[in-house]
């Protein structure tokens, strides 16, 4: 099932998918353009913690000119840098190089701890789809994102949909593709990660606690562009839907 959480007439309610248009809690529909998109976690809480990955394509890295990683590159987001679908993301004045990175976004549904990797996806609640913007410029270097690069405030668009993990039946080999102002810019596959979804839920719980609402942003592969203000991007992920984002 499609779950999302959008404010409609003022009231922010949880909605499912149907037919093309959303079902909302009590049971009226509406179409997506009579609400306000907010990131799809209404049935869990907002994230304690947000864990997102760098260089988990081998492409992506190539790219960036920077070996592939033989360790798990993570740095952590706070929940303001999340958005919704159909937002807009702010690039600042006098920035060279403000990119997109489409993520398959894991949504913890069960509190875990010491799981092995044969376990793991019994902790997924679902996925969803993030973009998580970066900024180049205020980049340390090309691997290590300071707080200025990925906690700025809207700058992770999230959705539009959370999709309950029963309903993919392989999270590890989804196509997934950007495109700017309707021009595809970005093609990949999640089987192409280097450190896939069960490896990193083993690898994270061996040392901290993973709690429901936790996110696990994935990683980008290669074919990022510059974004200017006016640009449209859709972030899309097979099966999970298309994020739309304007930057201004």
């Amino acid at each position: 099932m499609k779950h999302a959480r959008v404010i409609h007439e003022g009231a922010v309610r949880n909605a499912t998918e149907r037919d093309g248009q959303l079902l909302l809690e009590g049971g009226q529909v509406v179409p997506f353009d009579a609400v306000t998109w907010l990131p799809p976690l209404a049935d869990t809480p907002l994230p304690r913690t947000i864990l997102a990955l760098g260089l988990n394509y081998a492409d992506h890295a190539k790219e960036l000119e920077f070996k592939a990683p033989e360790e798990p590159l993570v740095f952590l987001k706070g929940t303001s840098a999340l958005t919704g679908h159909r937002q807009t993301t702010r690039r600042p004045a006098g920035v060279e190089f403000m990119h997109y990175e489409c993520e398959l976004t894991v949504v913890i549904g069960r509190q875990a701890r010491r799981v092995k990797r044969d376990d793991a996806y019994d902790f997924v609640a679902g996925y969803t789809v993030a973009n998580d913007y970066a900024i180049r410029d205020y980049l340390e270097n090309w691997y290590r994102p300071n707080l200025r690069v990925k906690n700025r405030d809207a700058a992770t668009p999230l959705g539009p949909w959370r999709v309950d993990a029963g309903d993919i039946a392989n999270p590890m080999a989804l196509a997934l593709q950007t495109t700017v102002n309707g021009k595809v810019t970005q093609s990949g596959n999640t089987k192409d990660m280097i450190f896939d979804v069960p490896f990193l839920i083993e690898y994270f719980s061996s040392f901290m606690t993973l709690r429901p609402g936790d996110l696990i942003l994935t990683g980008t592969p290669d074919g990022v562009v510059d974004c200017r203000p006016g640009d449209v991007v859709v972030t899309e992920i097979e099966g999970l839907g298309a994020l739309e984002n304007r930057i201004v």
